[in-house]
């Protein structure tokens, strides 16, 4: 069960945040996962310390998880295009 909620928590954290960066349209559904989930890992890292998987779920968490997402667009923005839109 916690396999799924992970898979469904990082599409839409995903989602969100290319929703965010406006990079919906150049990634499909499983980018979005992988993009909520990798951002989440290092939402965690970057702002709980080095903590990553010792809270519920909970709005704090999604909203790290949404930074993360964020930032990890904007760093692949960043080496793929030369700038952050």
């Amino acid at each position: 069960m916690g396999l799924i909620l992970w898979l469904v928590i990082g599409g839409v954290v995903g989602w969100l945040a290319s929703m965010i960066m406006r990079t919906d349209a150049q990634q499909g559904v499983f980018l979005n996962i992988v993009v909520g989930i990798v951002g989440a890992f290092l939402g965690g890292l970057i702002l709980s310390g080095g903590s990553i998987n010792n809270s519920p779920l909970n709005v704090t968490s999604f909203l790290v998880s949404l930074v993360g997402a964020v930032v990890l667009l904007a760093i692949v923005n960043l080496v793929r295009r030369g700038s952050v839109r």
